[in-house]
């Protein structure tokens, strides 16, 4: 609760600090939002604050620090653990592998190699039966599907896997268009899917480890 208090107080003074016709409309708009959306904008505005990343603010990430964890075995879990969450593993696309003389040319423009993304690789999952239930409360909702996993490694060697934070998707919104309490169940077990998959197959049995390694791995 205090969280709360704290990320709805800065987001409401950024806004009106700021000033400009808009912001002000904006800190108003926020102050009638429902709590459950004022904690979700918050929270993205916290993170924006903190990082200058609006793309990172919409994300969540596990990094892979288990060096046995192979690429192929990292998706095998995921496509194992999709059943186990009522989801379907509906693809994947390899993004890009560059080659050595690829990265040199990076390095040319200013880019140093440990800092170049040298491998992407995304896979896919969806639930067609709550796809269905999403398209049909919003067709927006179709630039959110599939649910995607993205495997990244740096030229380090250091590996994440990344996914979608979907708090703003299901709690962003107002009372002008509610999410049915049925459907909300139903969104809310996507999150839960496509927070844990990737933290399970980056090799973490919870958050609460996932985030220990990562703090480990910046020191």
């Amino acid at each position: 609760m205090k969280k709360t208090i704290v990320m709805s107080i800065a987001a409401l003074v950024t806004a009106f600090v700021m000033s400009g016709c808009t912001m002000v409309k904006m800190g108003v708009a926020y102050v009638g939002f429902p709590s459950e959306a004022q904690e979700a904008y918050a929270e993205m505005m916290a993170q924006l604050s903190e990082t200058g990343d609006p793309a990172q603010a919409m994300m969540k990430e596990w990094q892979i620090t288990d060096p046995e964890l192979t690429e192929e075995d990292i998706f095998d879990e995921m496509k194992d653990l999709a059943g186990e969450y009522n989801m379907r593993y509906v693809g994947e696309k390899n993004m890009f592998n560059l080659l050595d003389v690829e990265r040199e040319a990076f390095e040319k423009d200013g880019i140093p190699k440990s800092e170049q993304i040298v491998h992407a690789r995304i896979g896919e999952f969806c639930s067609l039966i709550i796809a269905k239930k999403m398209f049909n409360h919003s067709r927006y909702y179709g630039g959110f599907m599939p649910c995607r996993v993205v495997y990244v490694e740096y030229g380090d060697g250091r590996r994440y896997l990344i996914s979608m934070d979907m708090t703003l998707a299901i709690f962003g919104g107002t009372d002008k268009k509610p999410i049915s309490p049925e459907l909300l169940e139903d969104m809310i077990n996507v999150k839960k899917a496509m927070e844990e998959i990737p933290m399970k197959a980056a090799g973490y049995e919870d958050q609460a480890e996932a985030d220990k390694a990562m703090a480990a791995a910046k020191k």
